[in-house]
């Protein structure tokens, strides 16, 4: 990699725009970049390792202002340590309760993919495997009145 790079050439590598990257500095995600003689901003390797941890932050949901919070952690460096790794923990868990949730989000998508598969095929008995706390599976033919998913499909929520 070059040892310097334009905003242009970051913007392109990391696919945030120029007008993203200013903000970044000017909220004090990304330490002043240095100038070349002509005023045009001069990327490092280290600034690109900081915005691609940046980037997966974001990606993961962090919040600007908890994205802000870990990067006057990390200006202190070596002292905040502890405190960025429980805020990164903290962060974790967050995240692995988000994957919990889409998790059971598709398996009732799942469910209800089924379900519409075995109405359309005529099926008399939707096969659906036994789970604890879910009602047994339904004939695929509907009650009068109502729609062949009203009832197969309702799951309790935690």
């Amino acid at each position: 990699m070059e040892t310097s790079l334009t905003i242009a050439e970051v913007a392109e590598r990391t696919g945030l725009t120029a007008y993203t990257l200013r903000y970044y500095e000017r909220i004090g995600l990304i330490a002043a970049v240095p100038r070349a003689p002509g005023g045009q901003r001069r990327y490092a390797r280290a600034d690109m390792d900081w915005l691609a941890f940046l980037l997966r932050l974001r990606e993961t949901g962090m919040p600007i202002q908890g994205m802000q919070a870990f990067a006057r952690l990390r200006s202190q460096g070596d002292a905040s340590v502890g405190e960025r790794r429980e805020m990164l923990e903290q962060h974790l868990a967050e995240v692995q309760a988000k994957v919990a949730a889409l998790q059971q989000s598709m398996q009732a998508l799942s469910l209800k993919i089924d379900h519409y598969r075995a109405v359309e095929n005529g099926s008399k008995k939707l096969e659906q495997p036994k789970q604890p706390g879910r009602r047994p599976p339904l004939s695929g033919k509907a009650p009068e009145g109502k729609t062949s998913d009203d009832e197969h499909t309702s799951t309790r929520w935690p």
